[in-house]
């Protein structure tokens, strides 16, 4: 079976940072398998296909939301896990939320899985 290498799986990591801030719903979305899976947060209801994903996505790209990467991804098996902060105005206030993402790759370096950690203690000013 094939795997996805570390260098795929940080370029992947790279693009939905790099889509996500230039506001580009085709590029996060193809980061994605068709039948990828995103449950962000952990805990809240799963979202499954391109099409749940672009209308999820979608909402943090209108609030203006900025990603910003914390430290080096870290790439085990077909795994990759990374810390960041998002930015946005929320309720008026320009609010830091500090998350760990974790990516689940494909052989052909798609994320079919991810899962998003973070929760209200994580969340405050920027």
């Amino acid at each position: 079976m094939t795997m996805a290498t570390a260098d795929q799986m940080v370029a992947a990591v790279q693009a939905y940072i790099n889509s996500y801030n230039a506001g580009d719903l085709n590029g996060i979305v193809n980061v994605f398998a068709a039948d990828a899976t995103v449950e962000d947060p952990v805990g809240t209801p799963v979202k499954r296909g391109h099409d749940e994903l672009r209308a999820f996505f979608h909402v943090g790209v209108e609030a203006g939301a900025r990603l910003f990467l914390d430290g080096p991804v870290r790439c085990a098996d077909c795994f990759a896990a990374f810390p960041f902060h998002v930015e946005l105005t929320w309720d008026g206030a320009v609010t830091r939320i500090d998350v760990i993402d974790v990516f689940q790759f494909d052989g052909g370096g798609k994320v079919t899985a991810m899962k998003a950690y973070f929760g209200p203690g994580n969340m405050g000013p920027a």
